[in-house]
């Protein structure tokens, strides 16, 4: 039955990828934790792989409707997946497995992961909730560096760190500095994301065991999951869609806080 949830679950990361462009990894983490039992480092780094490939085969669908501005993207992309290979590489591996210890307080990695993986979820879940406005042409506007650098370094950093926050950091910026609309945003988010993921993944090849008959079969699980999230998403809601997520996101975000806080 567990096995059933879990395989369940790497289908709903990629439907969801193919219908909102983002949010795939939101489901990825806590699943292989809590569900797999993964150690944090390690599903951060399963998380990147999954999210990663199943974004790649999405941005292929998309890249055939024309739904992906490749010069706009690889502008983010380069940058923050620089910043995500380091952190990957050479951050992850410095934190100390314990980074506070004071009187009856203290703060390992695994929690501080998972705590500000739960950060932002919740910072996802309210961009999710809160209306913004759109924009529906489709010029494409250049990138003012200035702005949005500061943005795709964080972008990098937290997709670095925790395997995932990439989606929904991206499309507001593909929105408000590229001057992208929703769908060509979305297309493009999932060729940023796999650029962002698999380049982190490979500096976790060189750190971390890696189980590739599982990682491989979940994988293939949610590429099916994507296909079928990129067909959905003409027929869909796409606002009701995204407050429903946004508050399922919210729930998860207080799931994970009470878990590693007061361990409820």
């Amino acid at each position: 039955m567990e096995t059933v949830t879990v395989y369940t679950g790497a289908f709903f990361i990629g439907l969801i990828l193919g219908l909102m462009g983002g949010g795939g990894s939101i489901l990825t983490v806590p699943l292989l934790v809590y569900m797999v039992g993964l150690h944090p480092v390690t599903a951060t780094a399963y998380s990147l792989f999954t999210v990663g490939t199943t974004s790649a085969c999405g941005s292929f669908k998309n890249y055939h409707k024309d739904n992906i501005a490749i010069r706009t993207g690889l502008i983010i992309a380069i940058p923050s997946f620089i910043v995500v290979y380091i952190t990957r590489r050479y951050i992850l591996s410095a934190i100390p497995d314990t980074i506070i210890l004071s009187g009856k307080y203290s703060l390992s990695k695994d929690t501080f992961i998972m705590m500000l993986f739960a950060f932002i979820m919740l910072m996802a879940s309210l961009s999710m909730l809160r209306r913004k406005t759109e924009n529906d042409n489709n010029d494409i506007k250049k990138i003012n560096y200035l702005y949005a650098l500061p943005g795709i370094a964080i972008v990098g950093l937290f997709m670095g760190l925790v395997g995932a926050g990439g989606g929904f950091l991206i499309i507001p910026m593909l929105i408000f500095f590229g001057g992208l609309n929703m769908k060509k945003a979305v297309g493009t988010s999932l060729f940023i994301i796999a650029i962002n993921s698999l380049t982190g993944f490979i500096g976790d090849m060189q750190t971390i065991n890696i189980a590739w008959d599982f990682l491989l079969s979940f994988t293939v699980i949610s590429v099916f999951g994507i296909f079928a999230g990129t067909y959905l998403h003409r027929f869909v809601n796409e606002k009701q869609l995204k407050r429903g997520f946004g508050w399922f996101v919210l729930i998860m975000a207080a799931f994970i806080l009470s878990k590693e806080i007061i361990g409820f």
